[in-house]
């Protein structure tokens, strides 16, 4: 399988986990989307050194991660690209901050408390969104920010965006597919094929778009989609779940709990 496919794989497999039948892909996407935002904001929140009250909040997570029936191995291997990048991120922070700081008595390098810090902080935000999406479809996601006020541009051009971007990976496929027929000793395409197989994704990729358009006003398009919203409602388990987490997230940003639940085993 070659990495277009792959691409296409991909995305094909997240709408699919989006779609399972599974309790937390059925609580209201607004409720989603605001825990989402509400945890990344919690944790960067989080000063450069807390170490602990960072790590205290991989407890969300894990918690959707048992609740939507996710394998945590596959999700890291989907991820394999993203999160080097966000771990790489603070690598120089032991190097440029040569503060210390005492935890028990003992002196610690205040670098390497701020790099494992930012780390958890890119990684918790990274698992976070893949939940959200992992959990909740483009169109559910469209509907909640809609109801968030965000403009009907911004979020129809979001959702076609999504939508289509398989479209224009399957002509990527077509066209390499037809060029490495024409050429099947070459690796890979000539840098002078570059300019006429770019123009030949472009005016395929205008066509398509007009046919989609036409295909939308047939059906009644008439410059928003409608989200769904009259099949999405929201029920008293989504309101508990909301609060739920709410009220979790200010009791992990407030006290060190796992700190204390650490003195208590001790």
């Amino acid at each position: 399988m070659n990495q277009i496919n792959g691409a296409i794989y991909e995305i094909h497999h997240m709408d699919m986990l989006s779609s399972r039948d599974q309790w937390v892909n059925r609580v209201h996407p607004l409720v989603k989307l605001v825990l989402t935002v509400v945890y990344i904001s919690t944790v960067v929140s989080f000063q450069k050194y807390d170490v602990a009250g960072t790590a205290g909040m991989l407890v969300y997570p894990m918690a959707v991660f048992l609740l939507a029936e996710l394998s945590f191995a596959d999700s890291l291997k989907r991820l394999r690209i993203v999160l080097p990048l966000v771990c790489f991120v603070g690598i120089l922070n032991p190097f440029l901050d040569k503060h210390y700081v005492l935890i028990d008595g003992i002196r610690v390098n205040g670098g390497i408390l701020s790099m494992v810090t930012l780390i958890l902080k890119g990684v918790f935000s990274v698992l976070a969104s893949y939940l959200l999406i992992a959990t909740t479809s483009v169109e559910k996601l469209c509907c909640a920010l809609r109801m968030l006020h965000v403009p009907k541009a911004v979020v129809t051009q979001f959702m076609l965006t999504y939508r289509y971007v398989t479209v224009l990976l399957e002509e990527v496929n077509r066209i390499t597919q037809a060029y490495m027929l024409r050429a099947p000793h070459q690796k890979g395409i000539h840098f002078r094929a570059w300019g006429p197989l770019a123009g030949q994704l472009l005016l395929r990729s205008v066509d398509r778009a007009n046919e989609v358009y036409e295909s939308m006003l047939l059906r009644g398009y008439q410059g928003e989609y409608q989200y769904m919203r009259e099949r999405i409602g929201f029920v008293r388990q989504d309101l508990a779940y909301l609060l739920f987490w709410l009220g979790v997230f200010a009791v992990f940003r407030m006290w060190p709990v796992i700190l204390v639940v650490g003195g208590l085993f001790s």
